[in-house]
């Protein structure tokens, strides 16, 4: 019997580090803007899923397409109908890791500007992308933020020819998450 319980002591302790490792989040805020000639058309889903290993720098985020809540219930349907087909394409992915994470301290409070490069996979159209943004370590919290732009054109979304006025085709991309320790 004490055999045992050595052996799941000694478990716990070499795989809590392992554990603590991995930061998560299924709360992720995901805002979009077009900022068009006509029209201003804004979006947020508060459901984006993140993971990043704090070892590794490596990180992967999946946000539900239909999950972009319009002020406008006509504008939800068109972009998850018409531009974005979420029944035939529900996810937008992101699959990469911080390039610059030497110059990170995960383990220490504060706040680090940070580089990010991997494939951002929108429309089952997968491209390549970098982007800077910040990471705040406050206590066992990592919060990221970001601000990007992403081609409509680059990810076969295609804006009709009499809407281009009211449709960018360059969007811009926020993203702000909390990510805590996985268990």
């Amino acid at each position: 019997m004490q055999k045992h319980l050595f052996i799941l002591a000694a478990l716990f302790v070499f795989a809590a580090p392992t554990f603590a490792q991995k930061y998560f989040t299924r709360d992720g805020k995901v805002k979009f803007f077009s900022d068009a000639s006509m029209e201003k058309i804004e979006a947020v889903n508060k459901s984006a899923t993140a993971v990043l290993d704090v070892a590794t720098g490596k990180m992967e985020w999946k946000v539900l397409i239909k999950g972009f809540l319009f002020e406008k219930a006509l504008m939800q349907e068109h972009f998850n109908e018409n531009y974005l087909e979420s029944s035939k394409y529900p996810n937008a992915t992101f699959k990469g890791e911080i390039t610059n994470l030497s110059e990170i301290d995960l383990s220490k409070d504060g706040t680090y500007k940070a580089k990010v490069k991997g494939k951002m996979n929108i429309h089952n159209v997968e491209k390549d992308m970098e982007t800077a943004g910040t990471i705040k370590v406050n206590g066992n919290a990592i919060t990221l933020h970001s601000e990007f732009f992403v081609k409509c054109s680059d990810h076969s979304i295609k804006i009709e020819a009499g809407k281009v006025a009211n449709i960018a085709n360059d969007i811009k991309v926020t993203v702000d998450a909390t990510l805590n320790p996985m268990k």
